[in-house]
């Protein structure tokens, strides 16, 4: 075979990826970006979001690094792998990102959410929630007499599972503090 007749695809021993990278399919991805701690970084993170009619599924921010003053961001988005080329991109671009990683291509990551629910029950209703937040490692963290105030902490599945079951036993108000992730291994593992 002549090197211009060259087959469609690629292989692990091809020099080239002739694979098309365009894909309809939806994605979720965790990003994380590090960013300057000072006023109006965070609007222009949305902002970029918002403008171009991307969603976020979640968002946590903190200081990392009081000396050096820079922040991260833990961002859970969801699109097509050019969408998430594009945003991983227009981040990159505004002043004052230092990083952008995304956590899902990077390699195997720790992802976890904390949650307060609020369920109301007496009676046969009341000690199934207690059973259910034991089974599910959830701390009773306040207590009245028709009332419980539950924290669970896990990945989001573990958190939408819980709240499902504790549904029909009388949830009323549920908060979520969106995803806080970090990659597994040392800084050198690929």
């Amino acid at each position: 075979m002549s090197p211009l007749q060259i087959k469609k695809g690629s292989s692990k021993h091809s020099a080239y990826n002739l694979r098309p990278t365009f894909s309809d399919e939806v994605e979720s991805h965790t990003l994380a970006v590090i960013v300057d701690n000072e006023p109006g970084v965070l609007a222009r993170v949305i902002g970029l979001f918002s403008g171009r009619g991307y969603n976020i599924d979640s968002l946590t921010v903190a200081e990392v690094d009081h000396t050096g003053h820079t922040s991260r961001i833990t961002i859970v988005t969801t699109g097509t792998p050019q969408v998430i080329e594009q945003i991983k991109a227009q981040l990159g671009r505004i002043v004052p990102v230092h990083e952008v990683h995304d956590l899902t291509v990077e390699g195997q990551a720790v992802e976890r959410e904390l949650a307060l629910l609020k369920v109301q029950g007496t009676g046969d209703k009341r000690v199934e929630a207690l059973r259910l937040a034991d089974i599910f490692r959830a701390n009773a963290v306040d207590s009245t007499l028709n009332s419980f105030v539950f924290e669970i902490t896990g990945t989001p599945d573990k958190i939408d599972a819980f709240a499902d079951l504790m549904r029909p036993l009388g949830l009323v108000e549920i908060a979520r503090t969106g995803v806080a992730a970090l990659r597994r291994g040392s800084v050198n593992d690929v």
